[in-house]
């Protein structure tokens, strides 16, 4: 039987560190696996003595693939619509401990103006104090979503007439969550 995660964080909201965060994707392409990035990312944890909950947003023009041109075309209509849904969106009301400090969290992706639901599998760190005072925990995060279920169709058929981009993507996600801890004069 799975356990609330409140069991190894105590309550509160947790901010998302960003600079100690990062929200990647990977599919395969052509011969191999074509990964990104999305720099500019959000989160907050809630813990309080019913449920956790998690928030996240990426935003589109903040993607990076190490391509200048290549990144334009995943802001384009062909991808993410940057222009027209500016953010990617997670959210979450229950995050579950299945087993020490696995968890299983049931949650809502959106993805170019599409929303749907997604089961992200992880592990939670124990909370520690960093070297300022403050608490921190981790949550690293993956799930494979299929992205024509959110309207990113485009693809380049190759010359025996397959694919050249698949359509099953996983989402990975490291994320460092602070909680500011007490000042003593």
């Amino acid at each position: 039987m799975s356990t609330p995660i409140l069991t190894v964080a105590p309550t509160g909201t947790w901010n998302l560190d960003p600079i100690h965060s990062r929200v990647d994707f990977e599919v395969s392409y052509l011969a191999g696996t074509f990964k990104g990035e999305f720099h500019e990312i959000g989160a907050e944890l809630t813990v309080d003595a019913e449920r956790a909950s998690l928030e996240g947003t990426a935003k589109v023009a903040s993607v990076d693939v190490r391509d200048e041109n290549l990144s334009a075309h995943l802001q384009s209509p062909d991808f993410f619509d940057a222009e027209r849904h500016p953010e990617l969106r997670f959210s979450a009301e229950e995050i579950r401990l299945d087993g020490d400090r696995k968890v299983s969290v049931a949650g809502e992706l959106t993805i170019k103006g599409v929303t749907r639901p997604v089961t992200v599998t992880g592990t939670v760190t124990a909370p520690l104090v960093d070297p300022y005072g403050n608490e921190r925990i981790g949550l690293n995060l993956s799930t494979k979503i299929d992205r024509t279920d959110f309207g990113v169709n485009w693809n380049n058929p190759l010359p025996s007439g397959e694919p050249s981009l698949a359509n099953d993507v996983t989402i990975l996600a490291e994320l460092q969550f602070v909680k500011p801890g007490e000042e003593t004069n």
